[in-house]
């Protein structure tokens, strides 16, 4: 991170977490993480939980949530707000871009950001 507050896409090494999910953690405070997903049509995450509160936009793609349970097509310009704890998964219907905020950060996502 340049000077602390400025991270390129060329500096933050992206990390392939599952068939076809590939992550980039971008700024980090001590309260807040931004990441960057590309996710092909048809890779998918399984239904889990974390901690973090994570809030999320799709740039480009179609997405299909699911959040305890209720099924959601989330599209190009649509966001979503998932609170730490609640069971959630996705899967790509189309290629897709991504950007999610954790908080707080994921220790998970940091150590493997670089």
């Amino acid at each position: 991170m340049a000077d602390g507050y400025f991270v390129s896409p060329n500096e933050a090494h992206q990390v392939e977490m599952l068939p076809g999910v590939y992550r980039r953690t971008m700024g980090t405070t001590d309260e807040t993480m931004l990441c960057e997903f590309f996710i092909e049509r048809g890779a998918v995450v399984q239904p889990h939980s974390h901690r973090n509160d994570q809030v999320g936009y799709v740039v480009r793609g179609k997405m299909e949530y699911t959040v305890n349970g209720d099924v959601f097509i989330v599209n190009p310009g649509d966001s979503y707000a998932i609170p730490g704890g609640i069971i959630h998964s996705c899967k790509a219907l189309m290629d897709s871009v991504i950007i999610d905020c954790f908080s707080p950060p994921r220790d998970d996502y940091r150590t493997e950001a670089r």
